[in-house]
């Protein structure tokens, strides 16, 4: 039977029905709702065979920061093939089609979440962030001393009543870090949803706690707490404006009563707790992939950033995925702005557009992946002097999973 792809027209049962499908583990009705709550349906590509729905691929509209500004980026989610019909290129054509639609929307960028990450890759997507998983059990909880601590107070709000206020706090940060996003109206419900409770044995609601310093918020957490053969503080996010607050809010969460250890699975990789901790080896970290992106129009995606220093190069750049982007551009810039043009010159850098989205929010580097034989470097000192440009003030974070 021929499949057909084409934008979902149908309504957000049937469309549930084949997500159910495709999922190995069941949603919950919370974690379902919570999707249909922030489901874009023109956004939703499907294949069909017959009447069936067999495939999908969704995106959310999202504004997302990159070195010295935002972009615009489908934040894309829900993607899945049912078992049935499986290898069958079902997925690379969803893949195409979702993405040629980015590029004629005028949307630069392409990025995810990857469940089985060696799947993206071969669709142009490379690993643009990554953070850490910590557990911090009660008895390592030890933290250096850090001036104007006593300065904040910690109380409790209710994560719904102060949602606004933690929201506008989230989004003021999020334009200062490469790889998060604004919280737009249904995303404010999405991050504060009890949606996981149901999965997590003995979790608690949400909780949340303010920082505050003469009556100003300078930083929050959210967090639930879970009693099963041992007592655990699950980290949800934490936000703050200065040092003082971040160990205030801290401490608070490091030393629970009746409550054995603290996890947080979504750390920044250059967070401050890292270097807080009086024992460096307290925090057990395991690094994880965050946020995968992809160049859907290199030319836009290039000219939306900054560049930590002056660059004036030609890329080459491969992609038989999206063939519009392959080819040489012309890439000069610096900290107030970039152009980039298509050129017939030759390259002084050659790389693969995954490579590329590697290091397009700034993480290090093109020089470790140059070392590893996935640039070439056919100009002198290109690579070094590039490498260089790329990297942003702050390392990327995703600090909201979609």
């Amino acid at each position: 039977m021929t499949i057909e792809i084409g934008t979902y027209g149908g309504e957000w049962d049937e469309l549930r029905g084949m997500i159910e499908l495709a999922f190995s583990a069941p949603w919950s009705e919370a974690q379902l709702e919570t999707e249909h709550k922030v489901w874009e349906r023109e956004r939703s590509v499907v294949a069909t065979a017959g009447k069936q729905l067999v495939g999908h691929t969704g995106a959310f509209s999202f504004e997302l920061t990159v070195p010295g500004g935002q972009a615009a980026a489908g934040g894309v989610t829900m993607v899945g093939v049912v078992s049935t019909h499986r290898r069958r290129g079902i997925l690379r054509d969803l893949m195409r089609r979702q993405l040629t639609d980015l590029y004629e929307a005028g949307e630069p960028l392409a990025v995810l979440t990857a469940s089985e990450p060696v799947i993206y890759g071969r669709f142009g997507y490379g690993l643009a962030s990554d953070h850490q998983e910590v557990t911090i059990k009660k008895s390592s909880r030890e933290l250096r001393k850090v001036a104007g601590v006593e300065d904040v107070q910690v109380r409790f709000a209710d994560p719904q009543e102060s949602l606004q206020q933690t929201t506008a706090f989230h989004n003021a940060e999020a334009l200062t870090r490469p790889g998060m996003f604004q919280h737009s109206e249904n995303f404010q419900y999405y991050v504060t949803h009890d949606n996981v409770t149901t999965s997590l044995q003995g979790a608690s609601p949400l909780r949340c706690v303010l920082a505050e310093r003469d009556d100003e918020l300078v930083g929050y957490a959210h967090y639930r707490t879970r009693r099963t053969d041992k007592g655990f503080v699950d980290v949800v996010r934490v936000h703050s404006s200065d040092l003082a607050a971040h160990a205030a809010l801290w401490q608070f969460l490091l030393d629970p009563d009746l409550l054995s250890q603290t996890t947080y699975e979504q750390l920044p990789s250059d967070d401050p707790l890292l270097y807080l901790l009086v024992d460096p080896r307290a925090a057990n970290a395991t690094t994880l992939d965050g946020l995968w992106a992809r160049l859907v129009d290199v030319q836009k995606a290039l000219t939306a950033r900054t560049y930590a220093e002056d660059l004036d190069v030609v890329l080459g750049i491969e992609d038989d995925f999206l063939p519009w982007n392959a080819g040489s551009w012309h890439l000069t810039g610096g900290p107030d702005g970039a152009t980039c043009e298509k050129t017939d010159r030759t390259p002084d850098l050659v790389l693969g557009v995954r490579e590329l989205a590697t290091v397009y929010l700034g993480r290090p580097s093109l020089g470790l992946l140059g070392a590893a034989g996935l640039v070439e470097e056919r100009t002198e000192g290109a690579l070094a002097l590039t490498s260089r440009a790329f990297l942003s003030a702050r390392v990327p974070w995703l600090d909201t999973g979609f």
